[in-house]
């Protein structure tokens, strides 16, 4: 493109040269011998007045001899015989033009200019009387007709060769600042072919280039946005994998001591493993993607899905000995979150807390109304958080101090980022702090985000209960947990 550019403007420029540079210096010549012709004919004139008065040879000659060229040896006068028929013709100064040319002259009597052996002659014809005309011849060498036209040849020449290297220059410039940025768009683009999500166009050069970096980048932005979305998707969809799981391992445990029974167990800790990794391996690099409510209209009912999960993991509850109180979810609340989504959010809570707190510990599930808010309280009577800020972060410190994400201890930290992914997709946010069981509150504000909820009476608070075995055996979450359940 840049030499192509650079060929374009070359010949242009040449033609355009050519069309003018040619015309003017054929005027120049033009100019250069009116000039000499004029001034032969003013030169010529001068001898008229003598002539008009005296045809007197010592008149004459002192009169030619008075011009330039007379002097010059380059003027002559001819003069017919005047008076009698047989008198001698005068000519004074050497004569260089023709004779049938000074007879045309003296015929037509009108001037005119003949070409010699080095130059040219201007004979101007003067009259004498009624048929007597005298010619006067001025010699006009070559050198006087083409004065200053070489001078001037050369200087268009130069004006000519100086337009065409600018034009080259500036074509040169020109296609660099075209094919740079078109050569950085390639290079990006087979950058961004390889892999390297991270590669960027600078929005330089035309403004068709800068459309075509913008549109680049926003491509880049996209794809990046579609991996993050796939990462988030395969990270959480193996996050809710861990529920299942634990029905698994807790079927595994009543199996006995056999072969079989062993084979089993080892089966689902492999599995657990491998969902641990494909967890990691999600995360890594994930940038933050927008909210998880499922889009515009998307949504569900907090109390209800409340009230679904907390009979599911009651069983688990009764098992370990653990006191459960559930509050304020007796009247229906539209929240702008997917039900999936809800429900991944309170696996991860209560399952944190089957898993960072001991057995016998007790828990509750509160739920506090306001006009634009839901408030999702989870208190425990676990040993609390040492470092609530590190456990909000992902790869920080879990419950109870145990190691977030990328832990030795199994823990991907994932469970509070689904929780304060959820939040922030409708406004809201998370914190930790101590509960009044004396444990750790995880309070999740969910913003309703202008969707109308259904007015109800005020929820009153659930006593302590124990979970039923019937809901339990609903759910198929067997009887038998001993250990503790995955995070979730």
């Amino acid at each position: 493109m840049r030499w192509a550019l650079v060929k374009v403007c070359l010949a242009v420029t040449a033609m355009v040269v050519v069309a003018f540079a040619v015309p003017l210096g054929i005027v120049v010549a033009e100019m250069a011998r009116d000039r000499a012709f004029s001034d032969a004919e003013r030169q010529a004139a001068t001898i008229g007045p003598t002539l008009s008065i005296t045809t007197d040879r010592t008149e004459l000659e002192t009169a030619v001899l008075a011009t330039e060229p007379g002097v010059a040896g380059r003027m002559a006068v001819h003069v017919p015989a005047v008076g009698e028929p047989d008198g001698e013709p005068l000519e004074i100064g050497t004569r260089r033009a023709a004779p049938e040319d000074l007879e045309t002259v003296r015929n037509s009597g009108r001037a005119s200019i003949s070409e010699v052996r080095g130059g040219f002659t201007l004979l101007q014809p003067t009259a004498l009387g009624p048929d007597d005309i005298a010619v006067v011849e001025v010699f006009v060498p070559q050198d006087e007709v083409s004065k200053g036209v070489g001078t001037a040849w050369l200087v268009l020449a130069g004006v000519a060769v100086a337009l065409i290297v600018g034009s080259v220059a500036v074509a040169d410039r020109l296609g660099v600042r075209m094919v740079e940025p078109a050569r950085r768009l390639a290079g990006a683009a087979h950058d961004l072919g390889e892999g390297r999500l991270g590669t960027r166009v600078a929005e330089e050069g035309p403004t068709e280039l800068r459309s075509a970096a913008a549109a680049f980048n926003s491509m880049a932005d996209q794809v990046i946005q579609l991996l993050a979305n796939e990462r988030e998707l395969a990270a959480d969809l193996s996050h809710r994998l861990r529920t299942p799981l634990t029905v698994l391992r807790l079927n595994a445990a009543s199996l006995g001591e056999s072969t079989a029974a062993e084979q089993t167990r080892a089966a689902v800790r492999q599995l657990e493993h491998e969902v641990d990794i494909i967890i990691r391996t999600a995360r890594e690099q994930r940038p933050q993607t927008q909210g998880l409510n499922g889009g515009p209209g998307a949504g569900c009912d907090l109390s209800e899905v409340i009230r679904e999960r907390m009979s599911f993991w009651s069983a688990l509850a009764e098992d370990e000995g653990r006191e459960v109180s559930l509050a304020g979810v007796d009247r229906t609340v539209r929240i702008p979150v997917a039900r999936p989504e809800l429900v991944a959010v309170l696996d991860a809570l209560l399952g944190n807390v089957f898993r960072h707190t001991p057995e016998g510990a007790a828990f509750a599930v509160d739920v506090h109304h306001s006009d634009d808010a839901v408030i999702v309280l989870v208190s425990d009577a676990g040993g609390g958080i040492a470092d609530p800020a590190a456990a909000l972060a992902r790869g920080g410190v879990g419950r109870d101090g145990a190691p977030g994400a990328g832990s030795a201890v199994g823990s991907t930290g994932l469970g509070l980022d689904i929780v304060r992914r959820a939040a922030e997709s409708t406004g809201g946010d998370v914190r930790i702090g101590r509960s009044v069981l004396g444990g750790t509150e995880v309070s999740v504000r969910i913003g309703l985000d202008g969707h109308r909820r259904e007015r109800g009476r005020r929820g009153h608070r659930v006593g302590r209960s124990r979970g039923r075995r019937g809901a339990a055996r609903e759910n198929t979450v067997p009887r038998l947990l001993r250990g503790k359940t995955p995070n979730l």
